[in-house]
């Protein structure tokens, strides 16, 4: 079903994997059990919403159903002999039994159809294909009859479903009567031009039809032209007559499918004996009971079925639906409003006719309800149920119910003292009753519960599950005390429920909507709401009235079920009883970290293992149900020498370490109540103290790990400062052993988040230090340790104001290992620290400042490891230096004076993939120029440019790698065309025909430099840009340059054209000439030259300064409107250029663009919508086509399919229906058919489809080429040629080539999909096939 319904209505859904398996992740969950209406659905395999609806009232037709069950191993044989080739297996009406029997007494919530639709020969194409419930019908029939050949059940369809009708032509003037008589498995009716069934009924087998004027009918009798009257009527009639409705139609107008949407009434009893033949019958031989009406939600491209059932053996629980509930208690609550009204209305009566006979006012005092003691929860829980019976109320709403009573809640007034309001129910189970497992608290009743109550229906079904596992697999007496409870259960069922609850059930009428895997309960009167719509009855069961069942087949799911299959259903429901409790203790299987008390401390705010961190932590598996008293009883048995109070306390670990926050203080509330998860930490401990020191618990006193930064006074940091063994690497000193007090010394502390910064303070230092917090975390040089700070040693830091030394650490929303500088007063006074402001600036420490340069000559030479090492070293430098002197230190620490004597070198970067960066500049100090310390520079040969110079790239020509890269050093105020002398001169190029081109990210030629009187600084000329040094001389401003190519007709009809150019072309100057084949269209493109036009010329203009030019000065064209101009995509036509007098500003036309110009036979002049096809005729009978031809199609405001097909047709003089379209895809050697169908309405976005040409999925544009096909006389709608098939085989290899060459598996993908893609594959809608179902041979 769900082929087209995605296309067509967009319901979102997505379908489920093959063979209705569920997805990994889920495989390991057991199916749930049945719902409370006790009736199975049916997984839907991704596109069988048919055959489920279809099985649905199979199984819900007793007879069918029993018949089939009366049909043993002996007749049908084994399954599991099914593929064994001399046995006789009917393997699709047992696997039919099995499925029935699966859906009635399996406590499951589901079916799968899998085994059954193995059975039919389906794949997955079947199973996700839209197909017709109507026709699944017929074939399924079909194939039981032929697998039922040579059984007892051979007439079993026949019996049922078969019936006869008879059509008859009287004669007028012999009455002699001409009859044919047809069987029907069902009756197709019409829907269009009638309103209800049974008025097409009545035209079908009531209304005449009369042959007469120039339609007369030839007597066979009378042997001539006479009037006659034509009728059908109704022989026989089966015991279940099925009714389809032709709900799909086709408007020839329109050419298209619909759907028929109006309101067509049908009833619940029908009365057939109008319809037929022979009326002599008792009445209940014609009286037909609707039991089962299939529907159909969607268009007539797709949809979804599911299926309203009758259910006659009362095999369901039928509850009236919650919207009912509530509409009857309102009723209830608006009657008993009235009530009151009313006996206010006469107490006022009486109390008139008491003062007019003087008789003393008596006040009476009533108690409709007992008052509860709102100190007893008791009492109030029992006079909330007994306001609900028999119902009951949700144990989630009872709380809700109580606050409405006493005015407060129970965790607030009763928690403490009883427990969760669940466990204090099932602790007084003499006055309570949990039912729908334990979600549903009812009052239980002092006396037997009555048969129609809920606990009733509680306790029988407890029963019958159970007695039902217990029976006798192997004795029939067990499967007979099966049939006997589900008996009583089914008497009970039909006792219970009130009001119209208790009529729908009582009566027969309980009416469920099996929907797939859902099954609810419906009203009746739900039946009138698929009348109409685009959700409506598509197919309708009638059962005979007079068919009665036996008492004992009601509410027994087990009646006449054979004993093996009895027996497969017990041994399938222990299996499943068996996985639900084992993924029950599974799933509530949790493991939690106990962590020991005894092998921890605390440390700096949380607490820290001591010794080995394994021996302090104890996993365990618990069941989450069990209590918080459960889990402290093993505890206590796990730790033997443990004395004392035990409590069990939240923990998490954080980067400070372990800290505490809930301790879980109720024993009788289970860990998942308490929040207690898998993976969970819990400490250990006596709730007060851990190694002697008092331990401080909750969110409040949450530990914040800081990086507490101080002046090093010259040792190393003690490693206990250090923290914990999370801390970062960083906890260091800058300086060495030995070096002077300068440096910086870091630790990690911890401290409480809500804390105060002036507490903080004094833990660290005197009260008069400074606080600061760093400005920035750009690296770790940020921190003062220099390793990596901006700027080339140094960092900023900003001191805290005196009222934030109120805050709190969280108010100031500091974060684990964020760094804090204390600064005593007399560090200021050290070079290291500057003070300005509130801001405090730290000076890298010396032995942090080097940076580490590597000298690369020119010349690749093998040298020694030790030489290599020769040539590299660290320089001393600092953020301060300027580059010149760290390069002129870099040659003196790597010994290359007599290297370098009389030599140029310079500093230069590389970048991360190991290319050498522009040369830095030479008179900027390292922090100017963004080089951080402890990095790596180059010594390279070559000029070192001044920061008022720029290091440019060049090439000539086009861009590397193809041609030779030079730079060159210019000044930066030099202009546009002084630079481009240079260039010349050092790339060896004369003359005055040059400009300069960027070049873009890509590597290709980019924007022109227009203004060479511009400084490289205006025209945004950066250091390290790349520039291309390309031909020919700059057009004036507001001028184009445009590249000029011809159209080349290679076909006959073009060869004189093709001369003319040829002699033209001996004239010009003597360059190779690029050409471009169009093999598509039998053209080439040729280029000619180019032109310089201002961008306010019209398109006229352009075209007469392009016939100017040499290579066409010798092409005749009488006027500019003989020429057709195409914009060039790439090496590829583009667009046509419209508007003979429109500028081409307005045409979009740009500097550097490319055109095409096409001499044409007449004048053109196209509309701005109209659009240049190059159609072709495919020759009748044969793969290929006629030469095509152009044809200019007016899209105008109507661009759809059928405009165009329109005007092919009316070009080409043919019928529009006989029209075949598709558009060529050239890159692909392929076609994409034209749809014929107009799209339908999208149920999401409410509004039509695009189906304009122009757009997705065809995109239409000028030049491309439409095939056409006549289908009067070709029949072949395969559009694609041999040639194309050889070109999808040549793209097929080249895919396979770029393969094994080392191409991405999505590259290769695309193209082999792109080449493999059939004709008429595009987004259109999957072509319907044939539905079938295999069957063996059993005759």
């Amino acid at each position: 079903m769900f082929g087209d319904l995605f296309e067509e209505d967009e319901e979102g859904f997505s379908p489920v994997p093959s063979g209705g398996r569920f997805v990994k992740g889920k495989e390991a969950e057991p199916p749930p059990p049945r719902g409370n209406v006790n009736l199975s659905g049916i997984k839907n395999q991704g596109g069988t919403c048919y055959l489920n609806s279809l099985i649905q009232t199979l199984l819900f037709t007793p007879e069918f159903r029993e018949e089939l069950f009366s049909l043993g191993p002996d007749e049908l044989g084994n399954l599991t002999d099914k593929d064994n080739p001399d046995a006789k297996v009917r393997v699709i009406p047992l696997e039919l039994q099995r499925l029935f029997a699966h859906l009635l007494l399996v406590n499951q919530q589901t079916a799968s159809t899998s085994d059954l639709t193995d059975s039919f020969g389906w794949t997955n194409n079947e199973e996700t294909s839209q197909h017709d419930v109507q026709e699944l019908n017929r074939i399924l029939f079909s194939a039981l009859e032929s697998s039922l050949v040579g059984t007892s059940g051979s007439d079993l369809i026949h019996r049922l479903y078969h019936g006869t009708l008879v059509n008859q032509i009287v004669c007028k003037e012999c009455s002699n009567v001409s009859e044919r008589q047809e069987d029907f498995l069902d009756l197709t009716v019409s829907v269009r031009g009638v309103s209800s069934l049974e008025e097409a009924l009545w035209s079908m087998f009531v209304e005449e039809e009369l042959f007469q004027g120039n339609n007369l009918y030839r007597c066979s009798r009378c042997d001539q032209l006479v009037q006659a009257a034509k009728s059908a009527k109704l022989r026989k009639l089966p015991p279940f007559l099925t009714m389809s409705l032709l709900r799909f139609n086709f408007d020839f107008a329109k050419c298209e499918r619909y759907k028929e949407t109006g309101r067509y009434t049908f009833p619940l009893t029908i009365d057939l004996r109008p319809f037929c033949e022979q009326r002599e019958s008792p009445d209940s031989d014609y009286l037909y009971e609707l039991f089962s009406v299939i529907i159909h939600k969607g268009g007539c491209y797709g949809g979804h079925y599911h299926v309203y059932i009758k259910d006659i053996d009362q095999l369901g629980h039928w509850e009236p639906p919650e919207e009912d509930m509530k509409e009857k208690k309102r009723q209830k609550q608006g009657e008993r409003e009235k009530e009151r009204e009313r006996e206010k209305e006469r107490e006022k009566e009486r109390e008139k006719e008491r003062d007019k006979e003087g008789v003393p006012h008596i006040k009476e005092v009533r108690t409709n309800e007992p008052v509860p003691d709102r100190a007893d929860p008791l009492s109030v829980l029992t006079a909330i149920l007994s306001q609900d019976q028999p119902r009951g109320v949700l144990v989630d709403q009872l709380s809700q119910k109580l606050m409405a009573k006493i005015g407060t809640s129970w965790n607030k007034t009763f928690r403490k003292q009883y427990g969760p309001i669940g466990k204090f129910l099932q602790s007084h189970s003499d006055v309570f009753l949990l039912v729908d497992k334990g979600t549903r608290a009812v009052l239980k009743a002092t006396s037997p519960p009555g048969p129609g109550s809920k606990v009733a229906e509680e306790v029988t079904e407890v029963g019958r599950s159970s007695e039902a596992t217990e029976a006798p697999k192997s004795s029939p007496e067990g499967a007979q005390e099966v049939q006997m409870e589900s008996l009583s259960e089914g008497e009970e069922r039909c006792r219970e429920g009130d009001g119209q609850g208790e009529r729908e059930g009582e009566g027969g009428c309980r009416w469920f909507d099996l929907n797939d895997s859902s099954v609810t309960a419906i009203r009746q009167r739900d039946i009138q709401k698929q009348f109409e719509g685009k959700e409506s009855a598509y197919m309708l069961f009638y059962r005979r009235a007079s068919l009665c069942r036996p008492p004992e087949a009601l509410g027994n799911p087990a009646y006449r079920v054979p004993l093996h299959l009895m027996q497969m259903v017990q041994e399938e429901n222990g299996r499943l009883q068996q996985r639900r409790e084992e993924f029950d203790a599974s799933s509530n299987s949790i493991e939690v970290r106990l962590h020991l008390a005894p092998h921890y401390r605390a440390n700096m705010g949380a607490l820290q293992p001591v010794g080995e961190p394994k021996n302090a932590v104890i996993t365990i598996t618990f069941d989450r149900r069990k209590s918080i008293g459960d889990l402290r009883l093993a505890v206590y048995q796990m730790q033997d020498l443990w004395e004392g109070d035990m409590a069990l306390t939240v923990a998490q670990s954080l980067p400070a370490g372990l800290h505490l926050y809930d301790t879980l203080t109720d024993d009788q509330q289970s860990l998942y109540s308490a929040g207690v998860n898998s993976g969970c930490d819990l400490f250990v401990w006596n709730g007060r103290e851990v190694g002697g020191s008092v331990v401080r618990t909750g969110a409040e006193w949450e530990p914040l790990l800081l990086t507490v930064v101080r002046p090093s006074d010259g040792e190393e940091p003690d490693e206990e400062t250090g923290g914990p063994s999370s801390s970062p690497p960083s906890s260091s000193s800058c300086s060495g052993p030995g070096a002077p007090p300068s440096g910086l010394v870091r630790s990690m502390q911890g401290f409480a988040r809500g804390a105060t910064l002036g507490t903080v303070r004094e833990a660290l230092g005197p009260p008069e230090a400074l606080l600061c917090r760093e400005t920035s975390r750009g690296g770790a040089g940020a921190t003062g340790g220099g390793a990596g700070g901006e700027g080339g040693g140094a960092s900023g830091w900003k001191v805290f104001p005196p009222q934030d030394m109120q805050r709190t650490l969280k108010e100031l929303a500091l974060k684990d290992g964020d760094a804090l500088l204390l600064l005593e007063p007399h560090t200021l006074d050290s070079s290291i620290f500057s003070l300005s402001g509130d801001t405090v600036t730290v000076t890298t420490p010396s032995d942090c400042r080097w940076l580490q340069v590597e000298f690369r000559g020119e010349e690749e030479e093998e040298e020694e490891e030790e030489e290599e090492r020769k040539r590299r070293g660290k320089v001393p430098a600092s953020g301060n230096m300027l580059l010149s002197e760290v390069r002129q230190k870099a040659i003196e620490e790597l010994d290359l004076k007599d290297k370098l004597k009389g030599l140029e070198c310079c500093l230069r970067q590389v970048d991360r993939s190991g290319n050498l960066l522009p040369p830095v500049y030479d008179d900027i100090t390292v922090r100017e120029a963004g080089i951080r310390l402890m990095t790596t520079l180059y010594l390279c040969l070559g000029p070192a440019p001044k920061s008022t110079q720029l290091f440019l790239y060049f090439t000539v020509g086009s861009a590397p790698p193809a041609v030779q890269e030079w730079d060159i050093i210019v000044d930066e105020a030099l202009t546009v065309r002084e630079c481009l002398t240079r260039m010349r001169t050092k790339a060896g190029l004369g003359g005055d025909a040059w400009h300069l081109n960027r070049m873009d990210w890509d590597d290709e030629v980019g924007e022109v430099l227009m203004d060479e009187n511009a400084t490289l600084s205006e025209a945004r000329v950066s250091h390290g840009d790349k520039l291309i040094l390309s031909a020919g001389l700059l057009p004036p401003k507001g001028f184009l340059k445009i590249s000029v190519w011809l159209y080349v007709d290679l076909r006959e009809n073009a060869v004189s054209m093709e001369t003319e150019v040829d002699h033209a072309s001996e004239g010009a100057e003597s360059q190779t000439q690029e050409v471009i084949a169009v093999e598509c269209l039998g053209a080439e493109l040729k280029s000619v030259g180019k032109v310089e036009i201002t961008e306010e010329a019209s398109l006229d203009d352009l075209k007469t300064q392009v016939m100017t030019l040499p290579a066409l000065s010798e092409m005749c064209v009488p006027t500019p409107a003989f020429v057709r101009v195409w914009t060039m995509e790439g090496h590829k036509l583009g667009k046509i250029l419209r508007g003979h007098q429109h500028s081409l500003r307005k045409l979009k036309v740009t500097n550097g663009v490319g055109i095409c110009v096409q001499r044409l036979l007449k004048e053109e002049d196209l509309g701005p919508r109209d659009l240049l096809l190059h159609v072709q005729m495919g020759v009748p009978g044969e793969r290929h086509y006629f030469p095509w031809e152009e044809f200019v199609w007016e899209a105008g405001s109507d661009a759809s399919p059928r405009a165009l097909r329109v005007a092919l047709s009316a070009h080409y003089g043919l019928s529009p229906d006989s029209l075949l379209m598709a558009k060529r895809l050239p890159d692909k050697h392929s076609w994409m058919p034209v749809s014929t169908w107009t799209q339908q309405v999208s149920k999401r976005k409410k509004k039509k489809k695009n189906d304009n040409l122009q757009g997705a999925p065809y995109y239409l544009k000028d030049g491309d080429t439409m095939g056409i096909k006549n289908l009067l006389i070709d029949s072949n709608r395969d559009f694609s040629t041999l040639e194309d098939e050889l070109e999808q085989q040549r793209l097929r290899e080249d895919a396979e080539r770029l393969k094994k060459g080392g191409q991405s598996d999505s590259v290769e993908a695309n193209q082999e999909a792109a080449s493999g893609r059939k004709a008429g594959q595009g987004k259109n809608r999957k072509p319907e096939a044939a539905l079938s179902i295999n069957v063996g041979v059993f005759r």
